[in-house]
């Protein structure tokens, strides 16, 4: 299986790019955040590597970075996830936005993603809940990770929703349930979060 490929940016594409290793083009498949992050036509990149058989095709995934690579094999690993969903995943959160996502149970961050309905986004976070942490380079989920049904869960959703970043949510309710304490009302708790956000 090919682990690690290295040579020069040939080709972008949509979510696939074409890497040159001393006059062979690799067609590889990334994630938007990859994309982002690779540079331009001519660069020179090292990308880690995974190839998916399948009885009719032969495909690559890359990825920038260890825990990019281990949560595309943690999600792939969820029945109904393939590689392509799983890019979809990976594109609109990063690993550590992921391991929150799941550690608090929000499916509705994971069903952002393109191709990811409530069902399958519930299917993932019961099925890697307390495991993804555990996958090489990527954060387990640190204390001010809401638990599932809680008020800060649904507070994490309501920032959410206003266009906030998972991290950027999950630090905002953290420091708001600090300033407020455990029992404070649903509403009280976004509207402090959201103050400590916008600062």
């Amino acid at each position: 299986m090919i682990a690690r490929l290295t040579g020069k940016l040939a080709e972008i594409g949509s979510d696939t790019i074409v890497l040159d290793v001393s006059g062979v083009g690799y067609l590889i498949h990334v994630s938007a955040r990859t994309l982002d992050a690779i540079g331009t036509v001519g660069s020179h990149v090292m990308l880690m590597t995974e190839m998916q058989v399948r009885e009719d095709s032969m495909t690559l995934y890359g990825f920038m970075s260890a825990a990019e690579k281990a949560g595309f094999t943690a999600l792939t690993g969820v029945q109904g996830v393939g590689g392509r969903v799983a890019l979809a995943i990976m594109s609109v959160l990063g690993p550590e936005e992921l391991g929150a996502a799941i550690a608090s149970g929000d499916k509705a961050m994971i069903a952002r993603a393109n191709g990811v309905g409530p069902k399958l986004a519930q299917r993932i976070c019961n099925e890697l809940a307390g495991k993804f942490g555990d996958f090489e380079g990527i954060p387990a989920a640190g204390p001010n990770v809401a638990p599932a049904g809680s008020v800060a869960k649904d507070a994490l959703s309501a920032l959410a929703n206003l266009g906030f970043k998972p991290a950027e949510a999950s630090k905002a309710v953290a420091a708001a349930q600090e300033e407020l304490g455990s029992g404070a009302s649903l509403d009280a708790l976004v509207r402090v979060a959201l103050k400590k956000a916008a600062k």
